[in-house]
C-alpha cells in the first residue's frame, strides 16, 4: 500500500487523497502555456496533452479531452448538483470535475476542470 502522506506535500495529499478543491486562479497551471504533457502529481501517468488546453476563464486548468484511458469518471452529486469527478486511472488521485455541453469551441464541447496541483507538467524537451 502507498504511503501518499510520505510522498506528497499536505496540499497534495488535501486534493488528490481526499477530493479537495484548490482555490480558483491560485493554482499554477491556469494561465500556463508551454507545449507537452500534464502527469498526475501523484503517480507521474500522463494525463492530458498540452494542446487539448483552453482558456476556460474557470480558475483552473482546463482540457477538452484526456489521453485515452487516464481518467475515470465517476457520478458526484455531494453538493445536491449532479458532477462528474475525474480520477486518475493508475493512483485513484481526485483531479477535479467534467462538464458537458457548456458551448466551448471545442472538439468535445467537454471542460475536464483539474486543480493543478494534481498535475506534473514535463514539457516536450524532457520527454
Amino acid at each position: 500500500m502507498t504511503n501518499w502522506k510520505a510522498i506528497l506535500t499536505p496540499a497534495q495529499y488535501q486534493v488528490l487523497r481526499l477530493g479537495g478543491t484548490e482555490r480558483p486562479y491560485t493554482g499554477q497551471y491556469v494561465n500556463f502555456k508551454k507545449n507537452g504533457t500534464y502527469l498526475c502529481s501523484g503517480c507521474q501517468t500522463p494525463l492530458y496533452k498540452s494542446g487539448t488546453k483552453f482558456d476556460s476563464s474557470c480558475g483552473w486548468p482546463a482540457f477538452y479531452e484526456a489521453l485515452p484511458g487516464a481518467v475515470k469518471r465517476i457520478e458526484d452529486n455531494s453538493l445536491g448538483m449532479r458532477r462528474i469527478e475525474i480520477r486518475c486511472s493508475k493512483c485513484d488521485g481526485h483531479l477535479g470535475h467534467v462538464f458537458e455541453g457548456e458551448g466551448f469551441d471545442t472538439p468535445t464541447d467537454s471542460r475536464h476542470c483539474v486543480n493543478s496541483i494534481s498535475l506534473k507538467f514535463q514539457g516536450e524537451e524532457e520527454n
